[in-house]
């Protein structure tokens, strides 16, 4: 692979979004990940930018490269000092919505991804992580 295996993108704007979803699809086409896989990749990163920005007043989407076993994979981080996630449980939960973003949420970017960790708690921001595997 040509590119840095690890990067950094803020997010505070729409215009990030923007740039971090083209970020994504040239990490995956790098990767060699299939259409599908670069399709759901870029939908789950978009949704999850969009959350940062919105939800956590901003933060910053972190990439790298990764191996496990022999696979590659491409692992997003995307990461907040907002107000954090009050119920966690609840906002995992299908269907459940705050109103805004594609209404895919939290479950929904867990669907498209192999590897999905939420870390978050009231005061002190939210840090969702995940990992497409070739």
């Amino acid at each position: 692979m040509d590119a840095e295996p690890t990067g950094t993108l803020p997010l505070r704007s729409e215009q990030n979004i923007v740039a971090s979803r083209q970020k994504v699809r040239s990490l995956c086409q790098q990767l060699k990940l299939s259409l599908v896989d670069q399709t759901k990749m870029i939908t789950a990163a978009s949704e999850l930018s969009r959350n940062t920005l919105i939800h956590g007043k901003g933060g910053e989407m972190r990439w790298q490269f990764v191996e496990r076993n022999g696979r590659q994979g491409l692992q997003l981080s995307f990461e907040d000092e907002g107000p954090g996630i009050p119920d966690l449980a609840l906002a995992l939960t299908d269907g459940w919505t705050s109103g805004s973003g594609m209404g895919l949420g939290l479950p929904g970017s867990k669907r498209l991804v192999n590897d999905f960790v939420v870390d978050s708690a009231p005061g002190r921001g939210t840090r969702v992580s995940i990992t497409k595997w070739k």
